[in-house]
Order: C-alpha cells, then structure tokens, then sequence
C-alpha cells in the first residue's frame, strides 16, 4: 500500500509540472490520505518535486511517522499555515497551487506573509481530486464491501419498519448495525423519512412516528476500510395504493434505464437524460429535482457529478450513484438509489438489495 501512496504523489508531481506549479498546498484530509495513508484530521500536505512535506502539530507526529513513508514530517510550533508558508519560504519554491475552494482568503493572507513576497499564490483545484475520480481496482473491492454492508444494514432496518416507531430511533439504530458489521461509522447523517415528509430529499430524522400507510424512505452509507458507500431504498407500510405504485413503477425503471445508460465513454449527462426521459414519459420529470447521481469514493461526493449538461465522460475506475426520485410536496416522495462501478467491459451494480418496491 505504502508504494501505491508513492506511485500517487508521482502522478499529483506529474500534474504539478504540467500546470507549471513547484509545489502545491493540499488542505484536504480526504487527500492527505489517499496520497499519504495519513489519518489525522489537522494538517497540511505540501508536494514539491524535490520532497513532500506534512505539517502537523504534536498530537499528530507520532501517528504521522506510523502511518507514511518518503515524507518529511515537520511538527509546527506556531500556527499551522504559519508553519507551512515558512517550509515553502525554505525550499525557495516560487509558484505555488492551492484550492481555492478549500483555502479562504484569511488563511491565504497569514500563508502570503509566512511564504513572503517571492511566491506567487495560484488557483489549482481539483489535481488530487482529479486522480482519485479513476479507482484502482483495490479501491473497487474495498467500495464493493462497504455496498454490500450497506445493503445489510437496509435488510436490517426494514424489520424494525413498523407503525410507532420514532424516525430517529431507525437513524439511531441504523448505524449501529453498521458499526457492528465493521463501518468506522457512516458516511453521512443517515436520512430516515416517513409520509409527508418524504417528498424532502435530504430529509433529517425527527421524533415523528412511522403511522401505516405511509412512504418510508431510509438514505444511509457507511464507510468501511475508508471508502464509503451510498443506498436509498423507499418502503410502504400497508398495501400501496395504486398511484404510489405507478410512481415507484416510474422511478425504478428511470433507475434502471440510467444504470444501463452507464458504460465506458458515456457522458454523464447522457445518463442523467435516460433516467429524466422516462419520467418525463410518465409526465413526472418535474417531480425529479436533483442530479442522477454522484461520484463516490473516500467522500461520499466526489466528481464526476451525473447531472444535467455534464459534458465529462465516464472511464473504467469510476464509481458514481445512481439515484433518481420524485417528490411530491403534501403526498410523499420515492427514491431508490445505488452504487455503480464502470469496468472496461461492464457495468458492476455494488449495492446488493432488491429494488422492488417492499410493502410491510
């Protein structure tokens, strides 16, 4: 593992040259572990092409110098950005990326006057986050195992689904199972929506008691080994009335029609048009107000986004969701969500649970 952390800070130099940049500023914990094998949560991780550097503070060292290799650790005394604009004054670097979007403009000003006035600060976002979107295929099996917990842990939930019980005890209970099963904890506050409530997509769960006849709806992940995984399954307590039916009807087979609209070379926009063009054969299109679905990875959002007028491509080594709904203020809303791997020949559906509509 520790020569796969190597051969990854090769490729970020390799993006650093082609960017003309001598050394780039990664603020990000998801990055300092899939370049390093880092776990803390304080630090900053600064790549050269002579050395890669992380700062950290004394609570973090020790664990630092267990976890990497090929790194100087510098521990930092003052502040950290102080620490690190001081370590880049020292290697006499000139141009410098960072990410915008992860560095405010407080803490670019205090790294400005640590770094002094010979280094000239550039926008660079994305360059790890652009190799992490392409899994290896280790990465692959271990997002496999974190699915397939994920989908236990839904088989478990929808035994205690049942009138009188409280949303958020579901919640409580659904990451129990999935720290039992081995999850470091979930990916996300795990989402548990019933009735009317369910037509909120990132509905929180509240005291309000599941009642018969009624939508659930149950959006968890969990991350195991790192990697997290992501799944929706929506239930009915009772007999479904018709309507419900055909709206779940709509959405599984806009599910399905995105999923094999997935393959190497597809546009991510193409696949979230399959999905939109059969519930607008359903005349419910403008009931679905969100994306298609998402990269996933060691954050449970990641690029490339399935979205309308997204233009990128999909390659062999991403795992996106595949996540189609429809809510419907005052009625309820359905969705059924899974997570899918590209393969050069194929498509890998990771997520293991059925997609049929299960009424309790």
């Amino acid at each position: 593992m520790k020569t796969l952390f190597g051969k990854r800070r090769r490729e970020v130099l390799a993006g650093l040259a082609s960017a003309k940049l001598d050394a780039l500023l990664i603020t990000r914990p998801a990055n300092w572990y899939y370049l390093t094998g880092f776990t803390g949560d304080a630090g900053a991780l600064l790549a050269t092409a002579q050395e890669t550097a992380l700062v950290t503070d004394g609570r973090f060292t020790g664990q630092a110098r267990q976890e990497t290799t090929g790194l100087r650790i510098v521990a930092h005394s003052g502040g950290l950005l102080e620490s690190a604009g001081k370590w880049l004054l020292e290697q006499r670097v000139r141009r410098v990326g960072f990410d915008p979007q992860q560095v405010s403009v407080a803490q670019l000003r205090v790294l400005r006057k640590a770094a002094g006035s010979r280094v000239a600060w550039i926008a660079a976002a994305g360059i790890p986050e652009g190799l992490r979107m392409t899994k290896e295929p280790s990465e692959v099996a271990q997002m496999r195992k974190a699915a397939i917990l994920a989908g236990e842990v839904v088989a478990s939930a929808a035994r205690l689904l049942k009138p009188g019980v409280r949303e958020f005890e579901l919640a409580a209970e659904i990451e129990y199972q999935m720290r039992r099963k081995g999850a470091s904890g979930p990916a996300f506050e795990t989402i548990v929506a019933s009735g009317k409530r369910t037509a909120l997509p990132h509905a929180r769960p509240t005291a309000k008691r599941l009642s018969k006849n009624e939508l659930v709806v149950l959006d968890l992940g969990a991350i195991l080994g790192h990697y997290c995984s992501d799944i929706t399954r929506t239930f009915y307590l009772g007999r479904a009335p018709g309507r419900i039916r055909g709206w779940y009807r709509a959405v599984q087979e806009a599910q399905a029609a995105a999923i094999a609209a997935v393959r190497v070379g597809a546009g991510c926009g193409e696949v979230d048009a399959a999905a939109r063009q059969v519930l607008a054969g359903y005349r419910l299109d403008r009931y679905f107000v969100h994306s298609t679905g998402h990269g996933l990875g060691l954050e449970v959002h990641e690029d490339p986004r399935v979205a309308k007028g997204q233009s990128r491509r999909l390659e062999s080594g991403n795992v996106i969701t595949i996540e189609p709904g429809m809510y419907v203020d005052g009625v309820g809303g359905i969705r059924i969500e899974d997570d899918v791997a590209v393969h050069v020949d194929r498509t890998e559906v990771l997520t293991r649970f059925t997609r049929d509509l299960i009424e309790i």
